[in-house]
């Protein structure tokens, strides 16, 4: 028998949860205290807009007692960090998160877990919206999911939320409509885009490649794509095929670029690259995909928000989208006209990569200006002190 599998399984029951939630509501009579509970991707990184809120109050308000909520599989990125961290789910997690005043995140948490009157929920989110999100979806093809359940799910979880960040006007308006939000929306700017803007220098560019041991003459490609709601392994478990050619990558830039990977979050595949070493890097577990943009001399990407956030480093950026008439017709649909609008060429081959790539080796690269005004102008580096304070002072 394996008695690892037994557990998971006893400790995902339902049984479990209606004791965690007893005790949750139990611990929600207690008198609140100066704690704020923060959570990134589920509890598996220390990253993105959370992150950077975290660094600044724990900078400008060391009264408050700062944690954070750590799924158990992805422990080992935060002892290093010299935080405190807290086992999602774990009795001691349910005590401060019942007892807190401020549970900050960028994705859902438990459908399970109540909500204390004491306790204002800031809902960070952790993307501009090119792809329809919540409500807005026509049609989901997740897993476990069917539209129906998946919209009863969102709604619940959304009228928990108190703040709800935006990146700008254009993201505003969506939210509202595809959370059904109808209380405070914070349009600050994104809180993680201040490191891009504060740390976009040589000097700190050359500190993050020698931290992780990339040579300083190769020039960077990052390829950060998406997942797809219908190909899957199991709930929360999403595959992807990379459909690059590699091989063809390697042949003809691999003496002068490196190539790093950062798949998402929520897909779980394990990338065996031992044929391309010294070449092509997976980076899809580092915490912060910040240090990889500054260090990237080009980005990769799909229908991935991530070209968002890079836009704010006016550099090239490419659109792999071999799969686009499936994607914006059957699986999420768009917001506006991405092919039209899109802040660099769209392409659906490696040989068009190349081409792109060796075109803007040529010089051939002016950044998208209407594009950049219309989705970064609130980004300055100044956007969690908004947001802090914000919270703080309403």
């Amino acid at each position: 028998m394996d008695f690892k599998k037994v557990w998971q399984k006893v400790r995902r029951s339902n049984y479990i949860k209606k004791i965690l939630r007893l005790l949750f509501i139990v611990a929600n009579k207690f008198p609140a205290k100066d704690t704020i509970v923060f959570e990134s991707f589920l509890g598996k990184q220390f990253s993105d807009n959370p992150k950077a809120i975290y660094e600044y109050i724990k900078e400008n308000y060391p009264e408050y007692k700062l944690y954070w909520g750590v799924d158990r599989r992805s422990a080992y990125n935060f002892p290093k960090k010299e935080i405190n961290y807290l086992t999602r789910l774990s009795p001691k997690w349910i005590w401060i998160m019942a007892t807190s005043k401020y549970w900050i995140t960028n994705s859902r948490l438990p459908l399970w877990i109540p909500k204390p009157k004491h306790t204002k929920y800031v809902q960070t989110w952790h993307g501009t919206p090119l792809k329809k999100l919540g409500l807005d979806i026509l049609n989901v093809q997740m897993a476990g999911m069917n539209t129906k359940l998946y919209r009863e799910e969102f709604l619940k979880e959304a009228k928990k939320w108190d703040y709800l960040i935006s990146p700008n006007a254009y993201s505003t308006k969506i939210f509202r409509s595809a959370f059904v939000f109808d209380k405070t929306i914070i349009e600050s700017g994104y809180p993680r885009n201040d490191y891009l803007h504060v740390n976009n220098n040589k000097n700190f560019i050359a500190k993050i490649k020698r931290s992780l041991n990339i040579q300083h003459d190769k020039k960077v490609i990052l390829y950060a794509p998406t997942w797809r709601d219908d190909d899957y392994y199991d709930t929360g478990k999403y595959k992807f095929n990379i459909r690059l050619d590699l091989d063809k990558l390697k042949e003809v830039f691999g003496d002068n670029y490196i190539l790093l990977l950062r798949m998402h979050y929520l897909v779980a595949e394990n990338l065996n690259l031992e044929a391309y070493k010294g070449f092509v890097y997976d980076y899809s577990t580092y915490n912060d995909i910040n240090d990889l943009y500054l260090i990237a001399d080009l980005l990769i990407t799909d229908y991935s928000s991530v070209f968002f956030d890079y836009a704010n480093l006016k550099r090239p950026m490419l659109f792999y989208v071999y799969d686009i008439e499936d994607y914006k017709d059957n699986l999420r649909g768009f917001y506006f006209d991405f092919e039209a609008k899109a802040p660099g060429p769209l392409v659906k081959t490696t040989e068009e990569i190349i081409r792109e790539i060796e075109t803007i080796e040529n010089g051939n690269f002016v950044y998208d200006e209407v594009f950049y005004n219309k989705f970064c102008y609130l980004e300055d580096g100044y956007a969690s002190k908004r947001v802090v304070e914000e919270i703080f002072n309403s």
